[in-house]
């Protein structure tokens, strides 16, 4: 454990600022169940999230605060404190007090760590004495949406069965074990961003620095902001930043992970080693290599795998990834003694399938990447780290790497915007849609693969085509995308 995460009777460098909790019988006073929540459950795949001021307010939040504070009190075998955090947007603040009030209201102390990526919180979580974690972000949607991320005491994502328990008192369907007699307090902790940092560049410590690269950064005006150039700064690389002020009206917007062409074009300009995109809580990241190629998670889980496999530091030589994962990805691994698991889309279902099989290296297409040996969360400075110091250690620019490896198949992914919530996640029920899906999928046979979902982070109906060449390609995602838009959308 870091020195530095003690408990707050032994501060040292910490605000005294204080936020008393709401006293006694607090939750008699809630106004419990008057905020009208949907029939479908609150969490998704990442947490609570959606548009500030619709499903978002401070309301809720201070209810969830509570409600979370009182399920992890419930099964923590001794009380310790909340570690706090947020990204950039505009409402992350409210969002952030509203739930520390709640979490203090349920007799909890609270850490505030302030602006930091999501990883931060996981990470400080796992190494301190802390019952939980909560971050306030909603990662790589636009400005006008939040969440709430919610983590376990070892820092992974809270299980399943403890946000039936929040959702349910959130619902009114069950009251706090024990009455709450005691107020818990607020402190501000930005100093223990700093142990993340320092966790950081351990592992990295003592052997290849990155001296001598060119590194562009693109922060998305989100949550590594302050910390991502200082790091990767002091670990050698000379830093080219862009987005990389904390702006809650532009954090992710055409910047990021999730739009790319600015960071290539600087990539090209500069004549860089290597860019990375971050999104707006940086616990994902993509990356273009030195001729301004886009290389996603994909590329970053096989390259990554491949160095840990030839060090032998890949048990089974397994991979974990998802339904998302290319097929030329899965061919090529295999060709190289690689297994390859697939789950749900989402890092949550990565992760529970890693811990089940033992897996050590594991991600998404879209950048969230998890290797245990190093975080227990996916974490995008992290990896951009690692691929940056891979890169170094292999001697050959990342566009080389990148060739040896695999060609892909050709993947289109479109959503389309569906914004009733209950047509949405009821889709499967659709019987025209599923009749166009059996017909894709048999006039494609094994030279193909359909995929389509109801995003659990947007109200998006995903749908991605995968096939050996791009005409069949096209054709059968603009055929299926057509099916949507008629019988689905309002």
């Amino acid at each position: 454990m870091v020195s530095s995460i003690t408990r707050t009777s032994g501060i040292s460098g910490g605000s005294t600022s204080e936020v008393e909790g709401l006293g006694k019988g607090i939750e008699s006073s809630f106004g419990l169940n008057l905020i009208p929540l949907p029939a479908n459950p609150l969490f998704g795949t990442d947490g609570i999230r959606g548009r500030v001021g619709e499903l978002l307010n401070a309301p809720l939040a201070l209810q969830v605060g509570f409600w979370t504070g009182i399920v992890l009190r419930n099964h923590a075998t001794q009380v310790g404190p909340v570690i706090l955090g947020q990204d950039s947007r505009n409402s992350s603040d409210m969002l952030a007090m509203a739930l520390s009030a709640g979490l203090t209201a349920a007799g909890l102390e609270v850490w505030y760590l302030g602006l930091c990526p999501t990883p931060c919180v996981a990470y400080l979580t796992s190494i301190s004495d802390a019952i939980g974690g909560v971050m306030i972000s909603a990662s790589h949607n636009p400005p006008e949406d939040n969440g709430i991320k919610v983590f376990s005491a070892n820092g992974g994502k809270l299980p399943q069965i403890l946000q039936t328990e929040i959702e349910a008192g959130l619902r009114g369907k069950i009251s706090p074990i024990a009455r709450v007699s005691n107020c818990g307090r607020h402190y501000s902790r930005f100093e223990l961003v700093e142990d993340y940092s320092s966790a950081l560049k351990k592992p990295l410590n003592g052997a290849l620095n990155l001296q001598g690269m060119k590194i562009v950064l693109d922060l998305a005006w989100g949550a590594a902001v302050g910390l991502a150039p200082s790091v990767f700064t002091q670990m050698g690389a000379e830093v080219i930043c862009l987005h990389n002020e904390a702006d809650g009206d532009r954090i992710n917007v055409n910047c990021g992970s999730t739009h790319l062409d600015i960071l290539a074009a600087t990539v090209q300009e500069h004549n860089a080693d290597i860019g990375f995109g971050f999104d707006g809580d940086a616990d994902r990241v993509l990356a273009v290599d030195n001729t301004g190629r886009q290389v996603n998670g994909d590329y970053i889980l096989y390259l990554w795998g491949r160095h840990l496999q030839q060090n032998q530091q890949l048990p089974d030589n397994l991979i974990v990834s998802t339904v998302m994962a290319n097929l030329g990805f899965e061919k090529a691994w295999q060709q190289i003694g690689g297994n390859l698991i697939r789950t749900a889309v989402g890092d949550q279902y990565v992760q529970a399938e890693m811990q089940r099989t033992g897996g050590m290296l594991g991600g998404e297409q879209s950048g969230h990447i998890l290797c245990r040996h190093y975080a227990v969360t996916g974490d995008g400075l992290l990896t951009a780290l690692h691929i940056a110091s891979l890169v170094r250690e292999a001697g050959v620019p990342l566009s080389e790497l990148v060739d040896r490896s695999f060609q892909t198949y050709p993947q289109l992914l479109r959503n389309v915007r569906v914004v009733d919530r209950d047509r949405r996640l009821g889709w499967q029920d659709c019987q025209p849609v599923q009749q166009a899906i059996a017909l894709a999928e048999a006039a494609m046979g094994d030279s193909g693969r359909i995929l389509v979902r109801a995003s659990g982070t947007e109200p998006v109906i995903r749908v991605m085509v995968e096939a050996a060449n791009a005409e069949l390609t096209n054709y059968w995602t603009n055929e299926l995308v057509s099916k949507v838009q008629q019988h689905l959308m309002d």
